[in-house]
């Protein structure tokens, strides 16, 4: 193909692209629209996550549930003494959304802790705490 035509038809495509309307989308309606379900997509830092209940003045200051650490690690996986899945973090609000812990949903309170939320949403007193990677 000549160098000429190849100029003309990139002008053309491009002056039909700047001018015709996009196809299958309509600003109008989704100009506004919030993200569904809390925020932008993040990840969590990787690393074993030791989830832990408090403990009392009386003894130990926080008592270790072994059956509920887990480990998370690259392209939103985890892996817990159960088997591995897969999660997705939107803002501050963590779900399990495939393998053991599949449905439990979390809280982000920092940057290295996670708080349990029970079924009804409301913050329980299982905290997960990053102690690093491995």
């Amino acid at each position: 193909m000549k160098t000429i035509h190849v100029i003309l038809l990139t002008a053309f495509a491009a002056g039909f692209a700047a001018f015709a309307p996009a196809i299958g989308q309509d600003d109008s309606e989704n100009a506004d629209a919030p993200l569904p379900n809390g925020g932008t997509l993040r990840t969590m830092p990787h690393g074993t996550y030791q989830c832990a209940l408090p403990g009392d003045a009386g003894g130990a200051a926080y008592v270790e549930v072994p059956d509920e650490t887990f480990r998370i690690f690259t392209a939103s996986r985890y892996e817990s003494t159960d088997g591995a899945g897969t999660y997705i973090l939107r803002g501050t609000n963590l779900t399990f959304t495939r393998g053991p812990k599949n449905g439990q949903k979390f809280e982000r309170i920092g940057d290295n802790q996670l708080r349990k939320l029970t079924a009804t949403g409301s913050r329980s007193d299982l905290l997960c705490t990053r102690r690093g990677s491995r």
